[in-house]
């Protein structure tokens, strides 16, 4: 039987925003959490260089792998071993290699409701039962060890995301601890999504790795390292799953480009650049968190890493989807509906992601100060 996947519908606000501008809308990109700076100057160098002296292939870098590991055990205290970083075209390759390896047809995965929409669509897509989780105020919109410990019978996996989108929210270490122990004890496998690590304002991430070894790590250097574009990520994965990921990536992917790989290995070392990224983020953030009440979006999930707002908007709607395309049309600001991201409470959510410059985020605001007050309360 074909699965049956559901759209991803901030994809398609997207592409309204891009025919609205060339009808000469003016448009402010705030429905993906994308990076509005570009890869470090460095790196860009870099590629430049290698476009002038390399033909380039299908190609994997060691060096990009060794310091990979080298990151891991400097940033989280840890051991990897270069073999065990497999290079992908980005985290969504990398999350589909995890999964399609870790396993089988048919198999129950655990996830937080609200989550990022390709968990559950990437699992409906490989023929796994999402067991979808409802994360509230009360969790921080995140799964708890509490959680999974009740879910009967025990699920196969679970997709851990800390930072978390759409919510931002983090996962203290004692919980990251906690949980990898039931999922030790119950037999678990562990998938986290650490795409958004560096990107932190409260406390640091820490990587699931200094809990759990034998976890599926999942990171990318299209958020923090600003090469969304460059479409380079990588999986680590236990040692004893190393070759049948290789075999599955390969075969599936052959290599991401090699292009990529030569700036990524560069921009590992851009850290004053990149930390300046994260200084104008905080800032953006610290904007909307000032302004948005003013707004009447009064109910918001802790942004304490990425670059999101996730915003009850239930005082104005019941379709997210209707409400963000209005919201475009009428001012210019292209946002993502909450049903993306939660299928059930998700429709009177909004997620607006403030990785833009701080003058458009100032722009948007005073766009958004106008409109909301006009917008009618429902009964």
């Amino acid at each position: 039987m074909v699965a049956q996947v559901d759209p991803f519908y901030a994809i398609g606000l997207s592409r309204l925003a891009h025919q609205l501008k060339a009808d000469g809308l003016d448009i402010i990109h705030m429905e993906f959490g994308q990076p509005s700076t570009g890869a470090p100057q460095a790196a860009i160098a870099a590629a430049h260089s290698i476009l002038d002296s390399d033909p380039m292939g299908y190609w994997e870098s060691t060096a990009l792998k060794e310091r990979i590991a080298r990151h891991y055990a400097e940033s989280h205290g840890v051991a990897v071993d270069p073999e065990q970083v497999i290079l992908t075209c980005g985290a969504s390759p990398a999350l589909v290699l995890a999964l399609n390896t870790a396993l089988p047809t048919g198999a129950r995965v655990a996830l937080a409701r609200p989550g990022y929409v390709a968990y559950r669509n990437n699992l409906k897509a490989l023929h796994m039962e999402p067991v979808e989780i409802t994360c509230g105020p009360a969790e921080r919109y995140q799964l708890t060890a509490a959680a999974i410990a009740a879910i009967e019978p025990a699920p196969d996996a679970v997709i851990i995301a800390s930072p978390a989108n759409p919510t931002g929210t983090i996962i203290a270490e004692g919980e990251l601890r906690a949980i990898a122990a039931i999922c030790a004890e119950r037999g678990i496998r562990i998938i986290s999504d650490e795409i958004y690590h560096g990107l932190s304002y409260t406390g640091a991430a820490h990587s699931m790795l200094e809990f759990a070894p034998d976890a599926f790590i999942i990171n990318s250097f299209s958020k923090y390292f600003s090469m969304a574009a460059w479409r380079l990520g990588w999986l680590i994965a236990p040692l004893d799953q190393v070759d049948p990921v290789r075999a599955r990536m390969t075969n599936l992917f052959l290599t991401p480009p090699s292009l990529s790989q030569h700036a990524g290995l560069i921009a590992f070392d851009c850290r004053d650049e990149l930390e300046g990224h994260v200084d104008t983020y905080r800032r953006n953030r610290a904007l909307l968190l000032d302004a948005l009440p003013g707004l009447g979006l009064n109910a918001i999930a802790p942004p304490d890493g990425a670059f999101y707002i996730y915003a009850d908007i239930g005082h104005l709607t019941q379709d997210s989807l209707a409400f963000c395309e209005k919201l475009l049309r009428e001012t210019g600001v292209a946002t993502a509906p909450g049903v993306d991201f939660d299928p059930v409470e998700g429709h009177h959510f909004m997620r607006i992601s403030f990785a833009v410059s701080t003058p458009l985020v100032e722009q948007a605001l005073v766009r958004l100060a106008e409109w909301f007050p006009k917008q009618p309360r429902l009964a």
